[in-house]
C-alpha cells in the first residue's frame, strides 16, 4: 500500500491488493457520479447486512455486480446472460439508492456498456431487461407518468419501483 492509503492494483488495473489479497477493481468506466451512488447504495447495504436486515445481502450483491466487482469481469466481453444479470442488478441497486425518485434507463446504460458514446447501443438491451423486470413486478416503467411496456414504446421512459415483495425494503414492508 502506499503513503497515501492507496491500495496497490495489479498491473493490469483489474484487481486491488489490500492487505496482500487480491480484490476485483470497480469498473473505472462508470461515470463518477453514477459510481458514487452505487459505492453509497453498497455502504449502506453492508450497513443492512450489520443489522441483520432481510435483503441485505441481496443489495450487497446488486451493487458489487452493478460496479463490476463480482459476475463477469468488466474487462472481457460480455457473455448475454452476465451482461443482462449486470443490468437488472444496476437497475435495482439506483432504485434502493433513490428510493423515492426514478431512473433514466441511460444511466444503466452509462454504468454497464464501458467508456465513450457506447452506452447508446445498449439502450435497447437495457429496456429489453427492464420489460422483463416490470412483468415480474420489479419495476414500473412510464412516460410522462404513465405506465409503459419499456421495449414497445418510442421516446424517453423513466424506471421505478415495483411492487413486488422482494423489491420493499423489510423496514417499510407492512405485516
Amino acid at each position: 500500500m502506499t503513503n497515501d492509503k492507496t491500495p496497490d492494483t495489479t498491473p493490469d488495473g483489474h484487481h486491488l491488493i489490500i492487505n496482500g489479497r487480491k480484490w476485483r477493481a470497480s469498473d473505472p468506466s462508470i461515470p463518477p457520479k453514477l459510481r458514487q451512488e452505487l459505492v453509497e447504495e453498497l455502504m449502506a447495504a453492508r450497513r443492512a447486512v450489520k443489522a441483520h436486515e432481510s435483503e441485505a445481502r441481496a443489495r450487497v450483491n446488486d451493487a458489487k455486480i452493478a460496479l463490476g466487482e463480482r459476475g463477469q469481469p468488466w474487462w472481457e466481453a460480455p457473455e448475454p446472460q452476465a451482461f443482462d444479470e449486470r443490468i437488472s442488478a444496476t437497475i435495482r441497486a439506483l432504485l434502493r439508492k433513490r428510493i423515492d425518485s426514478s431512473i433514466c434507463p441511460s444511466e444503466v446504460a452509462r454504468i454497464v456498456s464501458g467508456k465513450g458514446d457506447a452506452w447508446r447501443d445498449h439502450m435497447s438491451d437495457v429496456r429489453r431487461v427492464a420489460s422483463e423486470m416490470a412483468c415480474h413486478g420489479e419495476i414500473v416503467a412510464t412516460q410522462k407518468g404513465i405506465p409503459v411496456e419499456a421495449d414497445n414504446v418510442r421516446g424517453p421512459i423513466r424506471l421505478k419501483r415495483g411492487t413486488s415483495v422482494g423489491d420493499i425494503p423489510s423496514s417499510t414492508r407492512s405485516e
